[in-house]
């Protein structure tokens, strides 16, 4: 499911347009990331914990050369699934929708 498709199953589960609907995932894609940009964890009880992650400096391989090549320490995101989204993924809980 792309970005549109989602807009589309939004717009029709709340009776909204797809205009309506695409300014909501927007706005709440947008909090979700300068959240985390700033450091804050962002949690959505049942579907899953976004945050920011660093990763240490390390050495890499050069796969064409050989060569050690030093990699920055640098900052990631992270998803961590819920354990309901992890259930309903698993086959182990039953979707309580479609």
């Amino acid at each position: 499911m792309n970005k549109a498709e989602l807009a589309d199953a939004v717009a029709a589960d709340l009776d909204i347009s797809r205009k309506q609907a695409l300014v909501a995932i927007d706005s709440v894609l947008d909090n979700i990331v300068h959240a985390v940009v700033k450091g804050d964890k962002v949690a959505l009880v049942g579907f899953g914990t976004f945050e920011k992650a660093k990763r240490a400096a390390r050495n890499g391989r050069n796969p064409q050369t050989g060569a050690v090549v030093k990699i920055p320490a640098t900052s990631v995101p992270k998803f961590k699934a819920g354990a309901e989204f992890k259930g309903l993924v698993s086959g182990k809980k039953k979707a309580g929708r479609k």
